[in-house]
């Protein structure tokens, strides 16, 4: 593993790890970073939106919008040409991090701000909405102790 210097600390690069958990947090596993998804997925595209929003450091959220463009989570389009300015939206790649998000929040609800007052809801009904992981074949919907993990090419296809 390769080590890099983050503000005095040193942070392991996972980038040459073969397990996708590592390879995800290669390119999001910071909190601004997930903080920028998070915005950029409830419709935030410019850079003063988001630095009002989290109030970070710009050199901060230069280097991670930086980042997100880099590894295709995010493309910059340009909005205007005198001064130069972009809007920064989600790729198909950021739109694919929207579970991972909708996790995040409902284990934060539960775990870590049970009296927060957001929850997210079915659009269509009002209902309270959860994250659910379920078989892609059979449907059921699976728990910790329902998986187990075997390599990619002796997964059954329908």
């Amino acid at each position: 593993m390769q080590l890099t210097t983050l503000v005095g600390m040193e942070r392991k690069s996972f980038a040459d790890m073969g397990c996708s958990v590592a390879q995800c947090l290669e390119t999001v596993g910071d909190s601004w970073t997930m903080l920028i998804v998070r915005d950029a997925s409830n419709g935030v595209t410019r850079f003063d939106e988001f630095r009002e929003n989290l109030g970070m450091p710009r050199n901060t959220l230069r280097d991670r919008l930086a980042k997100l463009v880099e590894s295709g989570v995010l493309v910059k389009v340009p909005y205007s040409d005198h001064p130069p300015r972009y809007d920064y939206l989600l790729t198909d790649a950021g739109r694919d991090l929207w579970p991972v998000l909708t996790a995040m929040r409902q284990w934060g609800d539960q775990h870590g701000r049970p009296d927060g007052p957001i929850r997210m809801a079915h659009a269509a009904c009002g209902a309270p909405a959860r994250t659910v992981v379920i078989c892609e074949t059979c449907g059921d919907q699976l728990g910790h102790g329902d998986v187990t993990m075997v390599p990619k090419a002796s997964l059954v296809r329908p």
